[in-house]
């Protein structure tokens, strides 16, 4: 007589989800530890050193509570600081978002010869270091000898001093960091333009539908997935390497009129070594782009197209 089998198949099937719960954790647990390591920790003693006063070289450090956010957000520098970010994050929206897109989008469906050559030409210069990309569009914007201005003086104009020039300077520090972006993200545009459907595109065509109109009613809402994707990245790869051009080029002058949030933390950090004050901006900047990841989430995300 046949022995009958006692398992259970239910039981079975959740002894296998528990392995497999097991061994995703234990996949995963490495991953975790280098994320608790260095993000988490330096979050967390970062907000740890914005209670203190501290320059990072005296073995002591006093708490002060709040008296580094409230000296802060009393400075005058603080307000110039946020409206210069501002400024900075709308221009790279302008320049590394939308630009690409409408490049991109010329060069899937406008553009029928030699798209390999000029996805190439736009995306080489990205190669260049930030150093470089400096040196020149300061050549580039040199208000005695440079290009722009040998145009300018020809016919009869005086071209302005963009270091000295309020606005101005900070719209050549946003071209020189632009510089690294606006290859990589035509790149990825162009990859999501290249799988909308066709169909839909080719039946647009033959109602006569405007370009203008395909692209917002039909490319936009498909791709704004990698649109939301460049979008983010622009603006923190934006204002994080925009260090090195202000370094090299203007130092956040003059009279603060091209500093921005980035730069003013590590000054402080660095050059005054006060450690609290720079741990506090710090602070305030992660609580604004966590903000602004909220408001894009409600308002924008739920808009987006994914594609299953």
């Amino acid at each position: 007589m046949a022995k009958l089998s006692n398992k259970n198949p239910t039981l079975n099937k959740k002894d296998y989800i528990r392995r497999e719960h097991r061994l995703s954790f234990w996949l995963l647990l490495p991953t975790i530890v280098v994320f608790a390591v260095f993000m988490f920790w330096p979050v967390i003693y970062t907000v740890y050193l914005s209670f203190l006063k501290w320059n990072m070289i005296s073995p002591v450090k006093t708490f002060v509570g709040f008296n580094n956010y409230v000296k802060i957000f009393k400075s005058t520098e603080f307000i110039v600081t946020l409206k210069n970010t501002g400024l900075y994050m709308l221009l790279f929206v302008v320049i590394d978002v939308v630009v690409p897109y409408i490049v991109s989008y010329c060069l899937t469906y406008l553009v029928k010869r030699l798209k390999g050559f000029y996805k190439v030409a736009i995306f080489v210069p990205s190669l260049i270091s930030l150093v470089i990309g400096g040196l020149i569009m300061s050549w580039i914007w040199n208000s005695v000898s440079g290009p722009l201005a040998t145009i300018w003086s020809f016919f009869g104009g005086k071209f302005p001093n963009w270091a000295a020039t309020s606005g101005l300077v900070i719209v050549v520090i946003s071209m020189v960091v632009s510089w690294k972006m606006f290859g990589y993200n035509v790149i990825v545009l162009v990859s999501a333009i290249d799988n909308v459907p066709m169909e839909l595109i080719e039946t647009a065509k033959i109602e006569n539908t405007p370009n203008v109109e395909i692209f917002f009613k039909i490319v936009l809402p498909l791709t704004s997935a990698q649109g939301i994707y460049t979008l983010i990245i622009s603006l923190v790869w934006g204002l994080t390497w925009s260090y090195t051009p202000l370094n090299i080029l203007t130092s956040g002058g003059p009279n603060n009129l091209s500093t921005n949030v980035i730069f003013e933390v590590y000054e402080k950090a660095f050059t005054i070594f006060s450690t609290g004050e720079a741990s506090a901006l710090a602070v305030i900047a992660l609580f604004l782009f966590i903000v602004f990841l909220v408001l894009e989430f409600v308002f924008v995300e739920k808009r987006v197209f994914y594609e299953n």
